[in-house]
């Protein structure tokens, strides 16, 4: 089953609650639809609310039977959820300043999640040939697409580590090399070996492991750290223009609404008066940097233990 079908049958399961339920105290003794399913004490709850959590719930090929069930589910932790907060209003935790934080920092990510939805809603969706421009221009996660074994070594960015790292690069063990040196000169480093798809790798660094034939090695150069990668073997698997346009357009939809919210972020930040303050005023005079349309903001922080290879361009997955 498609996952319109998977919709088109929860649409007709909503639908059948809807109809099959009934307000009390008709004179004329005849059911009126609702949309209340159930009753917890005072509080109602609605169709919309069961529709709204199977709407972030993966429901592709789900059955009309099985989609029956999975409603049943959430109407039932539904209320659950209900009576816990019934509970929680009434030893007044909804006024504690703990509570009461996480409540406004929710509010602010629900509308500043909003404002975004309407920046990117306004944009123009890629069309055909933007997404067939981009296939041509990439043939490293497309038609020439491969899958790396490799083996890495990431250290601590020093005077002379990198020369050193590019010598051993040459040779024909320099993973084994690599790790002799570092020791000797007591600077810790991590060591590895992953296996990772072309659309694993950053973009900025694709190219250049691309061109490296198996048995061979690169040095991949970061601003606090090095990493000499070794590719021991490699299979090319390449995906078809057909397959790969799908995912294309989607890629660069999301990537020109990451760049407008960003955009229209700085320009906001222009026309708004901002005043550092207490320890925060020393900076003041720092260039601000936008991360809120970041595509991951946990990308954002501290990253140290991840290698440069890790990081990749997850539309393609």
């Amino acid at each position: 089953m498609t996952l319109s079908k998977s919709r088109f049958a929860l649409s007709l399961l909503s639908a059948a609650l809807v109809l099959g339920l009934s307000a009390c105290g008709n004179k004329d003794g005849k059911n009126v639809a609702t949309q209340v399913v159930a009753k917890v004490g005072s509080e109602e709850i609605s169709v919309h609310q069961i529709n709204q959590v199977l709407s972030r719930t993966f429901t592709e090929g789900t059955a009309p039977d099985a989609a029956q069930a999975m409603s049943r589910v959430v109407l039932e932790k539904l209320i659950d959820q209900q009576i816990a907060v019934d509970q929680a209003i009434e030893n007044k935790l909804h006024r504690t300043p703990e509570v009461l934080s996480q409540i406004e920092a929710a509010r602010r990510e629900i509308l500043t999640r909003a404002y975004m939805q309407k920046i990117a809603s306004a944009l123009p969706k890629p069309s055909a040939e933007d997404a067939k421009t981009y296939f041509a221009e990439h043939p490293q996660l497309f038609s020439q697409r491969r899958i790396f074994n490799v083996q890495e070594i990431v250290a601590p960015m020093a005077a002379g580590t990198a020369e050193q790292l590019r010598r051993l690069a040459a040779t024909s063990k320099p993973i084994d090399e690599a790790a002799a040196w570092l020791k000797s000169k007591n600077i810790k480093f991590a060591a590895g070996s992953a296996t990772r798809a072309a659309e694993e790798i950053p973009l900025e660094l694709l190219a250049q492991v691309s061109a490296l034939k198996d048995g061979q090695s690169t040095v991949l150069e970061a601003p606090e750290s090095i990493t000499l990668l070794h590719v021991i073997s490699s299979q090319r698997v390449p995906v078809d223009e057909a397959t790969a346009l799908p995912r294309i357009e989607q890629f660069l939809g999301n990537q020109r609404a990451s760049e407008a919210v960003a955009a229209n972020i700085r320009k906001l930040r222009t026309d708004t008066k901002i005043t550092y303050m207490g320890d925060f005023a020393k900076s003041e005079g720092a260039a601000p940097t936008t991360v809120l349309a970041t595509t991951s903001q946990a990308e954002a922080t501290d990253d140290k233990a991840r290698t440069a290879i890790e990081k990749g361009v997850a539309a393609f997955k």
